[in-house]
């Protein structure tokens, strides 16, 4: 472990050496490879396999652009962003939900790599590979009507399962005092989730929108 990572005694947190920079960026091309072979190697399968790593990286990118696009930010952690789940789960609604988990894995360790925090290894595959990984469950509903709204939220929900059980195992120590660390978790990761969801499920809501992203999945999934 002393290979990849290094404790910081004054910020009680591990930081990553150049060898763990390293190992993460090939876990990411590894999980983008295997976004690219997903599937029967069939013929039509492979035709499809240069499209659906385009339109996989590119949810990614644009995930993370957004996530710099900062509505508010909280202290421990957390920010309220431009949509940025929205464009992971779009993967699942599009392709199913094991593309769409496997892309949500390879964007939490990117989210890692760009932003890193590690407080305790088991802290880091809560918050980041499983927790955005989790976005992928909105490929569940991917073939029901209104699909991406319920995949949507589910998704999100996912994502704040994770973060709950990490603050409260992990963070339990900044809740307020006379406060029960499990409520205080569930409100805090609550307040950024909550209010983007609410943004997104109403900018899904919109017509214009709704016809876009229908037009998207069928660009997607066609040849």
């Amino acid at each position: 472990m002393s290979f990849f990572l290094t404790y910081a005694a004054d910020s009680n947190e591990y930081l990553l050496k150049p060898a763990g920079y390293v190992l993460l960026v090939l876990l990411l091309a590894a999980l983008l490879f295997v976004i690219n072979r997903l599937g029967k190697a069939t013929l039509k399968f492979r035709q499809m396999q240069a499209k659906q790593l385009v339109y996989c990286s590119a949810a990614m990118a644009l995930g993370l652009v957004t996530s710099f696009i900062k509505v508010a930010s909280l202290p421990f952690g957390g920010s309220i962003t431009l949509f940025s789940m929205m464009f992971i789960c779009l993967i699942g609604y599009i392709y199913g939900a094991r593309a769409g988990l496997i892309t949500g894995v390879a964007y939490g360790i990117l989210q890692f790599i760009t932003e890193p925090y590690i407080y305790a290894p088991l802290q880091f595959l809560l918050d980041y590979p499983l927790a955005f990984g989790a976005l992928g469950l909105a490929g569940i509903f991917s073939a029901k009507k209104h699909g991406l709204v319920i995949g949507y939220l589910t998704g999100v929900f996912g994502r704040y399962v994770f973060h709950v059980i990490s603050g409260y195992v992990f963070f339990a120590s900044y809740a307020p005092e006379n406060i029960n660390p499990f409520f205080y978790t569930l409100g805090y990761n609550a307040t950024y989730i909550l209010p983007e969801a609410i943004m997104t499920m109403i900018v899904l809501g919109l017509p214009p929108v709704s016809k876009a992203i229908g037009q998207i999945k069928r660009m997607a999934v066609n040849e």
